[in-house]
């Protein structure tokens, strides 16, 4: 059985796909970029603000499907500049604590409306 999970607390998806597909009790999320919300921009202050947000909006797609970030079981992160790995990881550790998930970082060339950091997720119940 797969469930779309939408929430209007995560930015709608700016293409043809949705926040989440939940598969039983397996979640997989769309990538979140740090987009507000209420107004479909990019977070301003840089790396840490746009990754705080990419982060908040991937926990209300959680929210939405009754989990939290302690049913993460593995993240993938792009960052548009590696340089950024650092301080996106000290962003990262405060969402992420104790049992921390399996995970993928790494730079690519673009991310979707000139986002600094992109961020997508499995979890289980």
């Amino acid at each position: 059985m797969n469930e779309t999970i939408a929430t209007a607390s995560a930015p709608a998806a700016v293409g043809p796909y949705c926040q989440a597909k939940l598969c039983g009790n397996t979640l997989y999320t769309s990538g979140q970029l740090g987009l507000i919300p209420a107004t479909g921009k990019l977070a301003e202050g840089g790396i840490e603000a746009q990754a705080r947000q990419a982060l908040e909006n991937l926990g209300a797609v959680l929210a939405e499907a009754g989990m939290t970030f302690a049913d993460v079981a593995k993240t993938t992160c792009f960052l548009a500049d590696i340089t950024d790995f650092a301080a996106f990881n000290g962003v990262y550790a405060e969402f992420f604590k104790g049992e921390v998930p399996a995970r993928s970082c790494f730079a690519v060339k673009d991310l979707p409306l000139g986002g600094l950091v992109e961020i997508e997720c499995i979890a289980v119940k």
